[in-house]
């Protein structure tokens, strides 16, 4: 690798299993050993690739110095060429782009269920994506791995979407006949409603893993010829299972996979009708968008989803997606846009009627729902002005903790963290300090990569010398949780 223009790792070096842990655990020290001891390169180069000095890069291996600074983890991931998910970040953007290695490249569907971008919208397609991606995601992890690295965006995500507005073409396949009744489509509905509250709650690992088995099987009792009302009903369980394990999988940092998910609950959520979860799944991939600062495409999708369902969405839909709407309008530095979006985010859920009926997957989006989703996005815009808005976001975070506790899961301990950052950024490290003792107990019980993420953008804060005693004290709780 020439130090003046790194290039990638070989495969075979990064899908070592010690190279992944270390990376995973940010422990540099283990994985610059490694990465000179089969990666080939010396001290001097990897010093140049990653933008260190090669008394730096000493320093890291011989154990004396740590890496703390997200910014000099993604100047390691870029230098050289390290996929941002083996070390807690997003997606780098030479992932998606022609200088990116070959295996990196633009975010390829896995080769067992490239499907998604070409197929027609029609319900045996979905079946047929759906037993594909679930295959390969049970049988062949290591393939499943490697097909990680990036995702669609731009043009060729948003164009391959517009078969959500047509309607579901028939499906006069040949199919063996389907036994399903209604007592056991209820039992389906059950299990993925469990399914669901678990993802909320942060769960991932073997909990995913059952989420896409019974996947697996829903997709199986499609591939019969059901009763068209039993049909209907089975399909808008595939959208679900298949919307939670693009949670669970983007929760531990399988961005792709998560795509996939996403991409396959919106041809299941439009085979059965289901427009009203459609717009739900939009919104998870809009989310996704802006999480890898794609805020253009994340608004696309929006309103994508707000064109759908723009006279049947019930208040809590409709304020959802103003949410999204103003999230994406925040991160392209649009102020007035953000104020005037999040506005009718409250507005609509000010005007819910009692007797208004909507899915129960929306029942989570509430007034604390509001406020915490609010906070964190001043929060992202006080990072650059704190005097402007860091007491504005300590305010909706506050109130978001005043109306859900530990039961929210990942919603809860990402409050916390937010609102610890929100007190560094105004100078109160007491305060500081004991909201993140609160984020840390929070985080210790969950399993989401996205809340560790999160936490490790906290750490920075808490490095330095002559901070207080409480924010050391704190640090190492920190440490420990992230290289658990």
């Amino acid at each position: 690798m020439d130090a003046t223009a790194p290039g990638p790792l070989a495969s075979d070096v990064l899908d070592r299993d010690d190279l992944r842990r270390a990376l995973e655990e940010h422990d540099f020290a283990a994985a610059f050993t490694l990465i000179k001891k089969w990666g080939g390169l010396s001290q001097n180069r990897i010093a140049a690739a990653c933008g260190l000095t090669p008394g730096k890069v000493s320093t890291i291996m011989n154990g004396s110095s740590r890496v703390t600074s997200m910014e000099v983890i993604r100047r390691i991931s870029d230098g050289l060429r390290i996929p941002g998910h083996l070390v807690g970040l997003a997606p780098r953007p030479w992932e998606s782009t022609d200088s990116a290695p070959q295996e990196l490249q633009t975010a390829r569907p896995h080769p067992e269920h490239a499907d998604t971008d070409a197929v027609p919208w029609r319900p045996d397609t979905t079946v047929d994506m759906a037993a594909n991606l679930t295959r390969s995601d049970l049988m062949d992890r290591r393939a499943a791995t490697r097909a990680l690295a990036g995702i669609v965006t731009g043009a060729p995500l948003l164009d391959t979407l517009d078969g959500w507005r047509t309607p579901a073409a028939a499906d006069g396949r040949p199919r063996r006949p389907g036994r399903l009744g209604t007592r056991e489509v209820d039992e389906l509905e059950t299990t993925a409603r469990a399914f669901r509250q678990w993802g909320r709650a942060g769960g991932s690992g073997l909990y995913r893993k059952a989420v896409v088995g019974q996947l697996a099987e829903v997709a199986a009792a499609l591939d019969e010829h059901q009763a068209p009302a039993i049909e209907r009903r089975l399909y808008s369980v595939m959208a679900e299972l298949a919307g939670t394990a693009a949670s669970m999988s983007w929760d531990i940092g399988q961005q792709s996979r998560a795509q996939d998910y996403y991409r396959l609950a919106l041809r299941a959520a439009h085979a059965g009708g289901d427009t009203l979860f459609g717009a739900n799944v939009l919104a998870g991939m809009a989310r996704q968008m802006l999480y890898q600062d794609r805020p253009h495409d994340a608004l696309e999708l929006v309103r994508l989803a707000q064109d759908g369902v723009r006279r049947t969405a019930g208040s809590r839909l409709r304020a959802m997606l103003h949410t999204r709407e103003a999230w994406a309008l925040a991160s392209m530095d649009r102020p007035s846009g953000f104020r005037r979006a999040t506005a009718q985010a409250a507005d609509a859920l000010s005007s819910i009627d009692r007797n208004e009926t909507e899915p129960y997957w929306i029942g989570y989006f509430n007034d604390a729902e509001l406020a915490g989703v609010t906070g964190g996005r001043l929060l992202e815009m006080a990072r650059s002005q704190p005097r402007a808005y860091a007491d504005q976001a300590a305010d909706h975070i506050r109130t978001a903790l005043e109306q859900r506790g530990p039961e929210a899961g990942r919603s809860y301990a990402l409050d916390w963290i937010g609102l610890a950052e929100c007190a560094f950024l105004l100078g109160d490290t007491q305060s500081a300090a004991d909201c993140s003792r609160r984020a840390v107990d929070a985080a210790s019980s969950l399993r989401s990569g996205r809340v560790r993420v999160q936490l490790a953008q906290l750490y920075p804060y808490t490095v330095g010398d002559g901070v207080p005693r409480a924010v050391a004290d704190v640090r190492g709780s920190i440490r420990s949780l992230l290289t658990a």
